[in-house]
């Protein structure tokens, strides 16, 4: 496979979200890597994804436009419209972001309880 990216790629697990529709519709999303010109996310289904979107990252308190460079099944490669034109993560979308980062860590604690149970 041809290596085609500008930056080198951080492997990371952010909670994200995924918004269209001038961020009237969302969808959760996991980032698994990122760089300053952009991010691997996977997601639950890729039908919903369109071709330019707004990445909403909690823990980088950052939003970025992108488009989506490639897909996979239930995953996609965003690149970064523009690293300058990431801009704040507005507080309601900051709020739901922790909710879910909230959520996920009680998930992933359940799991590894049901999974020392066994």
């Amino acid at each position: 496979m041809i290596e085609r990216r500008q930056s080198a790629r951080t492997r990371v697990i952010y909670s994200g979200v995924i918004a269209y529709d001038a961020r009237r519709a969302t969808m959760d999303c996991v980032v698994r890597n990122f760089s300053e010109d952009g991010v691997k996310v996977e997601f639950d289904n890729p039908a919903l994804l369109l071709d330019e979107i707004d990445l909403l990252i909690a823990k980088k308190s950052r939003a970025f436009n992108a488009k989506v460079v490639w897909r996979g099944d239930r995953q996609a490669g965003l690149a970064f419209r523009s690293t300058g034109a990431n801009h704040p993560i507005p507080l309601d979308w900051a709020r739901r972001l922790r909710a879910s980062e909230s959520e996920r860590r009680k998930l992933k604690g359940r799991i590894a309880q049901l999974l020392s149970e066994r």
